[in-house]
């Protein structure tokens, strides 16, 4: 039987009536979850500061837990290439054993690394380990952010195409081109990167043949506080690093090994 109508009521109002409700229920939920996008859009705008004030002393060490052996390291990441996370657990790195064309380690001097967006410099300690060839850099372009594997380095012999032509015995991203030269401190090669790669500073235990990382240098790794705005002071210490992420727990890093995208290209 229908339903008597309302006084003062058209005719099909109480369908109307149902489908304003309706869609206000959407526009509340399709509100709700935009609100909800943005806020935690802050938390990676707005990283929590986490209790880390000053960079940690890791040992690097294998996935079964066994301290890396710098004599033991490949060299030119090849066959595989390692990174491990430090000083956050979400900031990768890339662990290299440098070398020449035939594959012997090459020596990795002191040097100072020029920033071409401000031109502020720093000093890069150079390479650590026997052959004093060994170095870290962060694995995450300062461009835009991309990393490993479309970020990841080119050993001699193995060349990249860039915006200065065929290149080897570079770190190359090819999200957009970013190359920097891991014998030279990250120093950049070709932009659209105007930032070289943030350096780990290595340590090596003569004794032991272990190896540590101990502290970052150069511009902040990106997408952390302050990574597009790298100062005199920030550069030597940079402590923005330390925030927007998970701490390391205990005093060891995790080196894990992947095949090099760059060695099926050459």
């Amino acid at each position: 039987m229908p339903m008597p109508e309302q006084p003062g009521a058209e005719p099909g109002d109480g369908l109307n009536v149902g489908r304003r409700d309706f869609l206000k229920a959407v526009v509340f939920v399709s509100g709700a979850a935009v609100v909800l996008g943005m806020l935690r859009g802050l938390e990676y705008l707005l990283p929590p500061t986490l209790s880390v004030s000053s960079f940690p002393r890791l040992l690097l060490v294998a996935e079964d837990g066994t301290p890396i052996k710098a004599s033991q390291l490949p060299v030119n990441a090849q066959p595989t290439i390692a990174l491990f996370p430090y000083p956050l657990d979400n900031e990768p790195n890339f662990l290299l054993n440098l070398g020449d064309e035939n594959n012997r380690p090459v020596e990795v001097p002191p040097t100072t690394v020029v920033i071409p967006q401000n031109g502020v410099t720093y000093e890069f300690p150079g390479g650590v380990g026997p052959h004093k060839s060994i170095v870290a850099f962060s694995a995450i372009c300062q461009h835009l952010g991309c990393t490993f594997p479309e970020m990841t380095f080119y050993p001699p012999g193995y060349k990249t195409f860039t915006a200065l032509g065929p290149k080897d015995k570079v770190l190359h991203c090819s999200c957009h081109g970013s190359t920097y030269d891991p014998y030279r401190g990250g120093a950049v090669v070709t932009g659209p990167s105007t930032r070289p790669l943030p350096a780990v500073v290595l340590e090596w235990d003569p004794n032991t043949d272990e190896l540590y990382a101990v502290k970052m240098v150069g511009p902040v790794i990106y997408g952390h506080p302050g990574y597009n705005t790298p100062t005199a002071a920030a550069v030597k210490n940079p402590t923005g690093d330390l925030q927007g992420g998970t701490q390391i727990s205990g005093n060891t890093t995790t080196v894990k090994t992947h095949t090099n995208p760059a060695l099926s290209q050459g």
